[in-house]
C-alpha cells in the first residue's frame, strides 16, 4: 500500500483489525499526498467481496489493479491436520482469490483494463512438509493466476502470481521463533530474508511496468 502511495496512486486496502488501525493506516497513506479508504471486510466471505468491490468503485470511480494478498497459516503434519485447518486455509488463501477476483473482472471488462496480482509463495511451487495445507493453497493461486491471464487477456486485463520465500513480516516472525532459521536461511542465495519492500517493489513492477506478453508469468522473489 505505501509502495503505491508513493507512486502517486490513490489507494484501497482490507483490513480485519480494529478500525483504529485502519483509520491510522489510512492518514499515514495519505500523508503522500493521495487518496485512501480502508475497508473492514473479511475476503473470504463471497458477499462481502462482492460489496467491497461495489464500495470501492462507488468511492474512487473504477478499479485499475487488484492485489490479493490475504494469507494464513495453519500448520501441521498431514496425518495431524484437522480438517477444520485445512477448509479454514482454503477459505481465506484461495476462495477469497476468487471470491475479489469474480467480482473486479466484471469492472475490469467494462474498461478494458486491469492488472490481478495474486500473492502465492515459493511453497506452493516446492511443497513444505507440515504445510499441505498451506502449499497447495498457494499452488492453486498459481494455477488460478495462470487461467485468469488466459481467459482474460482480449479484455485488456493482465494476471500475475508473485511467490515470495522467507520475508520479514509478523507471520515469518513466528515461524522462525517456532522453528528455527539456520536451515532456511542456508536455502536462501543471499543468506537472508527478504525485505517486505522487495515483494512491494514487485507488485509495483507488475501492475506498472510488466510487458502485456509476460501475463500469466509466475514470479519469485
Amino acid at each position: 500500500a505505501t509502495k503505491f502511495a508513493q507512486e502517486g496512486a490513490q489507494v484501497a486496502f482490507t483490513y480485519l483489525s480494529s478500525v483504529e488501525k485502519g483509520l491510522a493506516l489510512e492518514a499515514e497513506l495519505a500523508a503522500h499526498g493521495i487518496r485512501a479508504k480502508g475497508y473492514r471486510s473479511d475476503a473470504s466471505d463471497f458477499k462481502a467481496a462482492e460489496e467491497l468491490v461495489n464500495a470501492v468503485v462507488a468511492d474512487f470511480g473504477t478499479l485499475d489493479i487488484l492485489v490479493n494478498n490475504a494469507g494464513i497459516t495453519r500448520d501441521n503434519l498431514l496425518m495431524r491436520m484437522t480438517e477444520e485447518s485445512w477448509d479454514e486455509i482454503m477459505n481465506i488463501n484461495l476462495k477469497s482469490c476468487f471470491n475479489t477476483v469474480k467480482a473486479a473482472t466484471r469492472v475490469m471488462m467494462k474498461a478494458k483494463s486491469g492488472s490481478i496480482i495474486n500473492m502465492t509463495s515459493v511453497v506452493g511451487v516446492k511443497g513444505n512438509a507440515g504445510q499441505a495445507n498451506y502449499a497447495a493453497s498457494k499452488a492453486g493461486m498459481v494455477a488460478m493466476t495462470k487461467s485468469i491471464a488466459r481467459a482474460y487477456a482480449k479484455d485488456g486485463i493482465y494476471a500475475f502470481a508473485i511467490c515470495p520465500g522467507f520475508t520479514m513480516t509478523a507471520m515469518a516472525e513466528d515461524y522462525l521463533a517456532s522453528r528455527g532459521g539456520d536451515k532456511l536461511l542456508a536455502d536462501i542465495p543471499l543468506g537472508k530474508v527478504a525485505d517486505p519492500e522487495e515483494v512491494a517493489a514487485m507488485v509495483k513492477f507488475c501492475a506498472l511496468d510488466a510487458p502485456p506478453s509476460m501475463t500469466g508469468a509466475v514470479l519469485d522473489v
